[in-house]
């Protein structure tokens, strides 16, 4: 480990830190296109570079989202109903998701799928629909519905969920700061479901590979945890401070940009 990689990766975990407890959604997405150009300097084979830096962003959300819960917590503005009802559901899609598919998926498929869902999900939250008067959340047995998908579904991205889960909740009328902050309490169980199963899925694949358990690359995961952990608490204050409209509109933008750079990994993977 050599002083550009704690460089590097310490830049990374402070700036993910800070958007997760900002966001609600983890830093993996942010984390996801830095690592796949970071991970083949320090070893990881090119084969495996989108699926290391997948489930690698993935692990950290389990950190990061303890010390945002943590903070956010302290302004009492997680919703725990809505944590029980969906962090079952979460935890199923999880498993499927890091243990079973993601193994069988290329890294090609894998980039084109987060450019375009990431994409999609910029899109959803620049849109900002109108908010429809006494419109609630919707029944427990959807919530954990909608859970099984988000944690399926974030497993393949490497996300928290923030980026499916705000807007589910803000369109039951949940305001924002407490969309956020529900947020980043149901990305520890997305976050603990997939990374069990990308050890799983990845230990017979990469088991000779240094420092990789599973398709994790423990290096980065440790240096952007601790750092990251730090300033998660930081970013969650600023979520109770700025306005709605300021936080989708970076939300929005912030995944238009990671979508776009994932498109042209996909490009170049596929030999295009």
């Amino acid at each position: 480990m050599d002083l550009s990689f704690v460089f590097y990766f310490v830049f990374l975990g402070a700036s993910v830190g800070f958007l997760a407890g900002l966001l609600g959604i983890g830093g993996g997405m942010v984390l996801v296109p830095f690592m796949s150009i970071l991970f083949p300097l320090y070893g990881v084979p090119e084969e495996w570079v989108v699926h290391a830096a997948i489930a690698t962003a993935m692990t950290t959300i389990v950190f990061t989202s303890i010390s945002s819960v943590r903070a956010h917590q302290a302004k009492k503005a997680i919703l725990w109903p809505i944590v029980a009802i969906m962090a079952p559901g979460i935890i199923i899609g999880g498993f499927l998701s890091g243990g079973a598919v993601f193994s069988y998926l290329s890294g090609a498929g894998l980039s084109l799928f987060f450019a375009l869902f990431v994409g999609y999900s910029g899109y959803r939250m620049l849109r900002s629909p109108a908010l429809i008067p006494n419109r609630s959340m919707p029944t427990p047995v959807i919530s954990f519905g909608v859970g099984a998908g988000i944690g399926f579904l974030s497993g393949l991205v490497g996300a928290g969920g923030g980026f499916l889960s705000v807007p589910y909740m803000t369109r039951g009328n949940v305001a924002m700061p407490n969309a956020v902050a529900t947020s980043a309490a149901l990305g520890f169980f997305i976050a603990v479901s997939n990374s069990v199963g990308y050890i799983y899925s990845g230990f017979g694949v990469v088991q000779d590979q240094p420092a990789m358990i599973g398709y994790i690359f423990w290096p980065a995961l440790i240096v952007v945890s601790v750092v990251s952990v730090l300033t998660a608490p930081l970013g969650a204050s600023y979520a109770h401070k700025l306005p709605v409209k300021t936080l989708r509109r970076v939300f929005g933008i912030m995944l238009f940009a990671i979508a776009a750079y994932m498109l042209y990994k996909s490009w170049q993977q596929a030999g295009l």
